[in-house]
């Protein structure tokens, strides 16, 4: 039996989507699983033990790219897979298993795909978390969904992160603490850098040995630089590794920490998916509908009458539900995480 997921284009929606992988694999140990995936969400898809293969693509969000769709058409019609998830909901993204002629195409309805995902499942209930719902998408074979759903799970390499540590100069009994201060979605999600850098002060004058990492893209350099500068006393302690490291570096370097803190974003699903202790903070989302899937994970939510507005910038200009969690308060969550966990590599 071989498999062809087609993945969600988000980092986040890919870990959440693993435990409908889980459930695939334990339902028939010896099929191939192969995830076709945005290139930029490649990296986390290739560190789950469930997946054999993944192909990565260049296709970009919201747009058709029919020729392109149509050459990757041809190559999975070769691979002879037997069925396909397509987990996003676009018709765009269920245009090359379509064209491929893959005869089993599970999927929700999504963008009225009638006959182009041809074993439809139910619509999901609107108080599914987003795990949940890809998951149920294994009932479409006949697979028992059965609850508590498998964790997401990744398998850091080791040789990756000797490497990582040694490319930025850290000793290999060297702890570090990852900040995480970007969140793709909007600055609705993104606790401000002024509690960054007071946070990051506290961790350094508490952690003498320690050193602090700022995590995340290209796109976070800016709120980077206002941590920097405004974090007292730092000296080399502090990096600011934002956009200096490709998915699969921060993954390494995540997965070598003690602690992590995060906005709810992609890397804090992969915090969670590597079992790290970690704080989720949470703004104008809803940890109920996506949450870091871990027992090692502590989220900070103020539930304000105004959250969840799931909105990519304030509506009412003051961010009350991020800025209303204090540096101290995430301070004192991450004294009561649980211990640091010993690396799971491979």
């Amino acid at each position: 039996m071989k498999t062809l997921v087609i993945a969600p284009n988000w980092i986040g929606d890919a870990l959440m989507a693993q435990p409908l992988l889980t459930l695939l694999k334990r339902a028939d140990p010896q099929q191939r699983i192969v995830c076709l995936a945005p290139r930029w969400v490649a990296p986390v898809l290739q560190a789950m033990p469930e997946v054999d293969r993944v192909i990565a693509t260049e296709l970009a969000h919201g747009r058709l790219q029919w020729k392109t769709r149509r050459q990757f058409a041809q190559a999975i019609r070769a691979l002879h897979f037997d069925r396909v998830f397509v987990l996003p909901n676009s018709i765009k993204s269920a245009l090359i298993p379509w064209l491929a002629g893959i005869p089993e195409r599970i999927g929700y309805r999504g963008e009225a795909r009638y006959g182009i995902v041809n074993r439809r499942a139910r619509g999901a209930a609107p108080s599914l978390s987003m795990s949940e719902r890809y998951a149920a998408l294994a009932g479409v074979l006949g697979i028992a969904v059965v609850k508590p759903l498998p964790l997401p799970r990744l398998v850091a390499d080791s040789v990756a992160i000797e490497a990582v540590r040694t490319r930025f100069g850290f000793g290999p009994f060297t702890e570090l603490l990852a900040l995480c201060p970007g969140a793709e979605f909007g600055p609705a999600k993104r606790w401000p850098a002024a509690h960054f850098a007071a946070l990051a002060t506290s961790l350094l004058a508490d952690r003498p040995r320690a050193h602090v990492l700022l995590l995340g893209g290209k796109g976070d350099r800016p709120i980077a630089d206002a941590i920097v500068a405004g974090t007292a006393n730092a000296g080399e302690r502090l990096h600011d590794l934002c956009g200096d490291t490709d998915l699969a570096e921060a993954i390494a370097l995540i997965a070598t920490s003690s602690s992590i803190v995060s906005n709810d974003s992609g890397l804090m699903h992969v915090a969670a998916a590597l079992s790290r202790p970690q704080v989720a903070l949470f703004g104008s989302s809803d940890p109920r509908h996506t949450p870091p899937l871990s027992v090692h994970a502590k989220t900070l939510w103020l539930h304000l009458d105004c959250s969840p507005c799931f909105e990519r910038t304030c509506p009412l200009g003051h961010l009350n539900c991020l800025v209303g969690i204090t540096p101290q308060r995430v301070f004192d969550s991450m004294q009561n995480t649980s211990p640091a966990l010993p690396l799971a590599g491979r």
